[in-house]
């Protein structure tokens, strides 16, 4: 969602990537279908693995996962207490989208008046 989100909104001032601790492979229907909602298109996405060693061309890392990030990512990294919606109602998937979204929309009006916050650079 993040990702999606990202690349819609700030195409500008960033570039967007996602990846994660432990991914399925796969985007759920029910993330595909409530992002549709929001006339964002996730059809053939897929969830990837993080690699630490591409990790270091990276300028910021958003945290979502509630997990602490190895300590050998030496990159800015943003915590962002968002619960998985994975299972739950299309409710709670609106829920989650919906403060991803937000989160999304700050940091990016963050990046726009100053593009290095946590030594983030815009692309």
């Amino acid at each position: 969602m993040a990702e999606g989100f990202a690349r819609h909104y700030g195409s500008g001032v960033l570039a967007a990537e996602s990846a994660g601790l432990a991914p399925a492979g796969i985007v759920v229907s029910e993330t595909i279908r409530t992002m549709a909602e929001k006339n964002i298109d996730l059809t053939g996405h897929y969830s990837k693995a993080i690699h630490p060693e591409k990790v270091q061309d990276f300028d910021l890392l958003v945290n979502m996962s509630g997990f602490s990030l190895p300590a050998d990512f030496r990159v800015p990294v943003r915590e962002w207490p968002i619960p998985d919606p994975i299972g739950q109602p299309d409710a709670v998937y609106r829920e989650v989208r919906d403060q991803i979204e937000n989160r999304v929309k700050e940091l990016i009006l963050e990046l726009r008046q100053d593009p290095s916050p946590a030594g983030a650079t815009p692309y």
